[in-house]
């Protein structure tokens, strides 16, 4: 099976350029909903996978032992605008652990929030690691090292305890053997996985609704992960980012979770009519973030009836404007 064609960019009334992709939804018992282009297929797991990453973290006792707190186990798993906020949470986690933002091996970018980067640049002020929006993940990282006894200096590299811990979750989430998972360096220096986008969808199912054959450690920081993300969406994305705003409009019953390259993971929590809950795993083929990866994501979530017509109007379809600001097309779903 091919990708499919999952959005149309439409400039006046002619369809100027489309972006394909594979999607999957699948309930807790492993049943496919629905599904779009060849779910089967391989790629990377990206931030998407930071919910598996934080996994160590609760298991291993280091978030209980340096006292993190609900907010700061969701800024572990988020994938932060680098606001104000965000960067004093971080700066918190590594005070705990009696460490700072140079401890922090993620590099440093400027501020996803387009309002907070332009006030850096008029400032003068060049941002750091805390702005990197990992700085969390690496944050509980680092706690996790100094908690087991790991090399904190090398806390990001794969022979690390703290990586073959990392990998050994994703491997029990997304019922994976670790050897058939390959490997890579992320964007943020850590390592990342690649697997089936169905396996993706699987590990979500996994976190939200944990199977009876996981420990109760485990199951418990499923709960924990979950409810940090449910009660903190402002953290998790920011302002105008498409998980902040997908957790708010849905309410407490869905999580969200981008990861770069087009990758999109959805949990929708159990319910009466989903008693087990769904899981959604999507990839735009191209890797697009910003256009079509929004608005499929959303048209998912409405078709689903996880979100309502009128929620999420200027997210799909997205108004496409010229640069005086007219709406001149739009990105719309197409399936």
């Amino acid at each position: 099976m091919e990708a499919e064609v999952l959005a149309h960019v439409v400039r006046g009334d002619t369809v100027e350029s489309i972006h394909r992709g594979h999607f999957i939804v699948i309930d807790g018992e492993g049943r496919t909903i629905a599904s779009a282009g060849d779910p089967s297929t391989v790629t990377f797991f990206r931030s998407a996978c930071k919910s598996l990453q934080a996994m160590p973290f609760i298991t291993s006792g280091a978030a209980d032992h340096f006292g993190f707190t609900e907010d700061e186990i969701a800024l572990a798993v988020a994938s932060h605008s680098g606001e104000r906020v965000h960067v004093e949470t971080a700066a918190r986690m590594l005070s705990k652990c009696g460490l700072s933002e140079s401890d922090l091996r993620c590099g440093s970018h400027l501020p996803f929030n387009e309002a907070e980067a332009h006030r850096m640049i008029a400032a003068g002020e060049k941002p750091t690691q805390l702005h990197n929006n990992c700085s969390g993940k690496h944050a509980a990282m680092l706690a996790s090292a100094r908690h087991v006894g790991a090399d904190a200096a090398t806390y990001e590299m794969a022979s690390n305890p703290v990586q073959t811990a990392i990998l050994e979750c994703v491997a029990q989430f997304t019922e994976i053997p670790i050897d058939d998972i390959a490997t890579a360096v992320d964007g943020c220096a850590a390592p990342n996985f690649a697997v089936p986008i169905s396996a993706m969808a699987k590990s979500f199912n996994n976190l939200i609704y944990p199977p009876a054959n996981f420990d109760e450690k485990t199951r418990d920081a499923c709960r924990r992960i979950v409810s940090a993300m449910i009660k903190y969406p402002e953290l998790i994305g920011g302002t105008n980012r498409l998980d902040t705003m997908m957790m708010q409009a849905a309410r407490g019953k869905l999580i969200s979770k981008v990861g770069a390259d087009g990758v999109w993971l959805g949990g929708v929590l159990p319910s009466e009519k989903w008693p087990t809950g769904l899981a959604i795993a999507l990839k735009i083929e191209d890797g697009d973030d910003q256009l079509s990866r929004p608005v499929v994501s959303v048209e998912i979530l409405r078709q689903l009836k996880i979100l309502g017509p009128e929620q999420l109007v200027d997210v799909s379809p997205m108004p496409i404007k010229n640069r005086r600001g007219e709406v001149v097309g739009k990105i719309v779903p197409a399936f």
